[in-house]
């Protein structure tokens, strides 16, 4: 069986349509266009939504809730909890780039917070920009260190740079 051997469904291939070759042709002077308006001319066509000019649905719908624009509120942290420390060596040095290797944290940008949920079984040094006092007390008992870092937070989020005091 070869493709080419295949019958073509009457009615599945259609001739072009040669539009303004004369009126003998059925698509002549309007080229199917029709007469005078918008949708005659050439460049027409109207952005989706467009509603002829009066009040679309999109600014009739009330709005509800918030939306944080570009330069709207704190960047997001990420959060890793104690339980997550486990899968490291004991004696291992835990920092955000460590964090990412293995897969705990997503944005090596934003700060990482290590809160207090589960139990700790080694004994590690972390390195976190923000700890909570339920997660420093359990990395203190099993005998590890803490380390805070600090870094500048990010322009345009949720900063006052630029704005008077």
């Amino acid at each position: 069986m070869n493709i080419s051997a295949i019958p073509a469904v009457p009615g599945a291939r259609h001739r072009r349509k040669r539009v303004g070759r004369g009126i003998g042709s059925g698509h002549g002077k309007t080229s199917t266009r029709g007469q005078k308006g918008q949708r005659a001319r050439t460049g027409s066509g109207k952005r989706p939504g467009f509603e002829g000019g009066r009040n679309p649905l999109i600014r009739r719908l009330p709005k509800r809730g918030f939306r944080r624009k570009e330069r709207g509120g704190p960047v997001p942290l990420e959060i890793i909890n104690v339980k997550d420390l486990n899968r490291f060596q004991d004696g291992e040095r835990i920092t955000p780039e460590r964090l990412m290797e293995a897969g705990l944290v997503r944005h090596p940008s934003r700060q990482v917070k290590l809160l207090g949920d589960g139990a700790l079984t080694r004994r590690v040094a972390v390195s976190v920009h923000r700890i909570s006092e339920a997660a420093k007390e359990k990395i203190l008992q099993g005998g590890g260190t803490i380390e805070l870092l600090t870094t500048e937070p990010q322009k345009g989020h949720g900063t006052t740079e630029g704005k008077p005091a």
